[in-house]
């Protein structure tokens, strides 16, 4: 039997491995994190909607200050996001994240304003981000990569690839995410 879930469901289904029903969902938002990706993915949905995209962002900014997460609607982020703890964690607008990305506490996912580097990063499918790496620039991570804590990444990142250090280094390996992104969609 095939089913079509909504995005809220697969961010769900990374923490538990199951598929929950709505109401399932909401018994759930007692988690910090849950609660802030449900209030998160309902603001992207109803963002060009007048009343309601006005009413989520309010609601958004409340529990952006509650909980830390420094988070926008206009960050396009794939299907399967997982936020690990709860606490510090800024990702700019312009960034962009792909699928199954786990992203732990006091991350930053930030702009570089000047130089070889200005822009965004864009993150690639199956990305574990450590504890408080930073992600900086006009830099592309490629797919199963995991960003070791504490890692400053001013720079590509292949696919396959542990990234570690500061300054980061590189150490190519097929399994990089495994054992880190649990319940992948």
């Amino acid at each position: 039997m095939s089913r079509k879930y909504s995005t809220i469901q697969k961010d769900f289904y990374r923490e538990s491995g199951k598929w929950l029903s709505p109401l399932q969902i909401l018994l759930k938002c007692i988690n910090p994190n849950l609660h802030f990706i449900y209030v998160l993915r309902k603001t992207q949905r109803f963002n060009k909607t007048p009343f309601l995209g006005f009413y989520w962002r309010l609601v958004l900014r409340h529990f952006q200050i509650k909980y830390g997460f420094q988070i926008y609607p206009e960050t396009q982020i794939g299907e399967g996001l997982y936020l690990g703890h709860w606490g510090s964690l800024v990702v700019n607008p312009k960034a962009k994240i792909g699928k199954n990305c786990n992203i732990a506490q006091g991350v930053t996912i930030g702009q570089q304003n000047r130089g070889k580097n200005e822009g965004y990063p864009e993150i690639g499918d199956d990305v574990w981000i450590g504890p408080n790496a930073v992600l900086v620039g006009n830099i592309k991570i490629g797919n199963n990569v995991l960003v070791a804590p504490n890692a400053y990444v001013n720079f590509d990142v292949p696919e396959n690839s542990v990234v570690a250090g500061n300054p980061a280094k590189i150490y190519p390996t097929e399994e990089a995410t495994a054992g880190y992104i649990n319940n992948r969609i």
